[in-house]
């Protein structure tokens, strides 16, 4: 059982997302044996310029790419989503209409927004181990040998920053805190909106289409960086010019064939895949709070945008982020049970205990890893459910959010600002709409009346409404947002001019903010001690892991840091006798078409393109059709929505922008026959650009691949 066990352990050449610093060593070969014509030198290089140089941690959840020697950027639609949305008026509505900007003045800042560049990544492990060592020989263990090994880490990025100016540096752990790099990243905080296709394409099928194949979804926006006079970051000023790359991806035409090498380079934000079953039971359990919950919401807030395009554009945000996870928890949680996950990682535990069995000094090492996980989960269970339950539900009403931003705005350095406090929260308003949200307030807290401890509900919420557990709940909504000022900017402005703070921590919205924070303070206590207890179970379980699987390549949980995998383009069958090619065309998109649907409405403007097949030179060679998506065999997650997808000569040939619906448990186990990344075709990107958006101008910025 051992052996066979071990030989499926390995990472497959289409698994992995693998630490850009250690191609050459675990994957060099298999690159090139996989089809790959770039050395892992040309990929990843501190000394001269490689494909790294290309990719970005877009507004640092996302991953973008630079594809002009003038800093344009492009990434997916719903990744640019939040920012063209808050750019957009009812009378500039770019969210819905989409938007080209026809000169560089007419590219709109976007402030908030970032983009940062990798510049290198070191392992600095063994020198920290080695010099946490000479200090224990020296003084001995405790919290003095702790706050000089805080010194030293300091004293590493400290050197690192001065050595990189314009940088930032960061000591990041891997392996579950086994592995320790030193990270260096360039920021660029001047980034201006370029253009993006109307929401109707851009998220064409919505959230029924979410997640699922064939997708038809142009899912791309294109941003550009801009830097000050030097060529490094710079503040926004209208003297900025766009950022001159020493390097950009080609873009290829050609398009991609079954079987086709490909690789995606980005940022991945978290995977689970060191995780135990205790782990992974309370991981489904708590999801599923998430998911009842946010039904509530979801439910109401839709309503209300179908009804009011005001409230569309408002809301169109808050929804589209509530819902994604909503639906990929669904998901992960059928695939759970079809594919037997937590079954298959009793069975791999139930082996890896045998292994350590078997010498002493393993089990010494290892033994009791399980068992201390397994405790650790057990006395979290409880404060996990009402964490999760107070954070999706009463946490959820806006009025809560509002009081509490002004509360943790007013706050800061030891001294305290009602106006900083009201600046805080001023920006909320902008997409806040009272009678929507005192619908919700009232599902909301009638839902976590039925669902809550007892010990969880809140207290002192008002004079009439001491008992929550009897208290006419109705009411009480009547009365939060009839008293409390914070329902519009201009109450609470009113309420700060009168300077009261009594009056301000009376207010009904803060009375409820700080119940609910109350009842979660109550309960993070347990939750922290046990935490610190998983955290030493997990990295020596790894740790075993890493030991038992010794000399075969191997890659960290993702943690929001360039990583690169490859693989291939390839179809699949998600049941017997059904079988999915691995692209999808523009006939799809009519094939769709449901005018009363919003979320499968199609533009005359690209009907009429369809229609009359004028395709331009973005048409497939085969088929004379423009190819929608396509998918391959990639190992992604949240965080590479965005990332390149390259063929084997590192051009650009798509972007990654999902997961399919029948390996939603792919965070935590990679499914080979299952799995696939869903990817725009960089064609149909272009034909939409310069057909649908008329902006020939921006084509003209690129450099295409002969």
């Amino acid at each position: 059982m051992l052996a066979a066990l071990l030989l499926t352990l390995g990472a497959r050449a289409d698994e992995g997302m693998w630490l850009l610093p250690l191609l050459q060593k675990m994957n060099g070969k298999a690159l090139k044996e996989a089809g790959c014509k770039l050395s892992p030198e040309e990929i990843y290089s501190v000394d001269k310029s490689s494909l790294k140089d290309n990719i970005v941690h877009f507004g640092g959840g996302c991953t973008g790419e630079i594809i002009s020697a003038e800093g344009l950027l492009v990434t997916n639609h719903h990744c640019g989503y939040s920012h063209i949305q808050a750019l957009s008026t009812p009378e500039h509505n770019y969210l819905m209409d989409g938007y080209w900007a026809m000169t560089r003045e007419a590219e709109i800042p976007a402030p908030g927004l970032t983009v940062t560049f990798l510049r290198s990544m070191t392992d600095v492990t063994a020198l920290l181990e080695k010099t946490e060592a000479k200090l224990r020989k020296k003084i001995g263990t405790g919290a003095a040998v702790d706050s000089l090994m805080t010194l030293e880490r300091e004293a590493l990025v400290a050197k690192a920053e001065k050595d990189n100016p314009h940088c930032k540096a960061r000591l990041t752990t891997f392996y579950n805190d086994n592995y320790t790099y030193l990270i260096v990243t360039k920021t660029y905080e001047d980034i201006r909106f370029v253009g993006a296709p109307p929401a109707s394409v851009g998220k064409f099928g919505g959230e029924t289409d979410n997640w699922m194949w064939p997708r038809h979804t142009g899912d791309f926006s294109m941003f550009r960086v801009y830097a000050g006079a030097d060529n490094e970051p710079a503040p926004y000023s209208s003297d900025n010019r766009p950022y001159q790359a020493a390097n950009h991806l080609k873009i290829s035409l050609k398009g991609v064939q079954e079987g086709d090498y490909t690789m995606i380079m980005g940022y991945p934000g978290r995977t689970q895949r060191f995780q135990t079953a205790a782990q992974l039971r309370q991981m489904i359990a708590t999801n599923r709070i998430r998911i009842d919950a946010r039904t509530v919401r979801q439910d109401i807030m839709w309503e209300a945008m179908c009804a009011d395009p005001a409230v569309q554009l408002k809301y169109a945000n808050k929804y589209a982020s509530s819902a994604n996870g909503w639906k990929k928890w669904q998901g992960e949680e059928l695939a759970f049970e079809k594919l037997d996950i937590i079954g298959r990682e009793l069975r791999k535990e139930e082996a890896f205990t045998q292994w350590a069995a078997q010498k002493p000094e393993r089990q010494e090492a290892y033994g009791n890893a399980l068992e201390q996980i397994a405790g650790a989960v057990t006395a979290t269970s409880e404060a996990e459910k009402a964490v999760t339950l107070l954070t999706e539900v009463p946490y959820r009403i806006e009025l809560v959010g509002l009081a509490g931003r002004f509360m943790q705005g007013s706050s800061s350095d030891g001294e305290v600002s009602i106006q900083r406090g009201v600046d805080a929260a001023r920006p909320l308003y902008r997409d806040y709409v009272p009678a929507l949200d005192k619908k919700e307030a009232a599902a909301l807290l009638a839902y976590y009346r039925d669902h809550a401890a007892k010990e969880d509900l809140p207290k002192s919420l008002g004079v009439d409404f001491e008992d929550f557990e009897t208290m006419d709940i109705g009411s009480y909504v009547d009365y939060l947002f009839e008293e409390s000022a914070f329902t519009s900017i201009e109450r609470l402005e009113a309420l700060s001019a009168e300077g009261d703070w009594e009056k301000i921590w009376d207010d009904p919205a803060v009375r409820l903010y700080n119940a609910v924070m109350g009842r979660l303070m109550d309960r993070l206590p347990a939750m922290r001690g046990s935490r610190d207890r998983l955290a030493v179970g997990s990295k020596a379980f790894t740790a075993g892991l890493l030991e038992w699987e010794k000399g075969r390549p191997s890659y960290p949980d993702a943690n929001s840091t360039q990583r690169l995998t490859y693989g291939h383009v390839l179809p699949y069958s998600p049941k017997d006798a059904v079988l999915y090619r691995h692209y999808s065309t523009v006939n799809g998109v009519l094939e769709k078409e449901d005018p009363s649907n919003p979320e499968f409405i199609v533009p005359a403007r690209l009907k009429a393109l369809i229609e009359a097949r004028d395709f331009g030179r973005y048409a497939d060679a085969a088929d004379g059709l423009v190819h929608t998506c396509f998918l391959t065999n990639n190992d992604i997650t949240g965080g590479n929505s965005g990332s390149p997808v390259l063929n084997a000569r590192g051009e650009l040939v798509g972007l990654a922008f999902d997961g399919n619906w029948e390996s939603m448990s792919s965070d935590v186990m990679f499914e080979p026959d299952l799995q696939r990344c869903i990817c725009v075709d960089i064609r149909y990107v272009l034909f939409l650009v310069d057909k649908l958006g008329g902006a020939p101008h921006i084509i003209a910025e690129l450099d295409f691949a002969k």
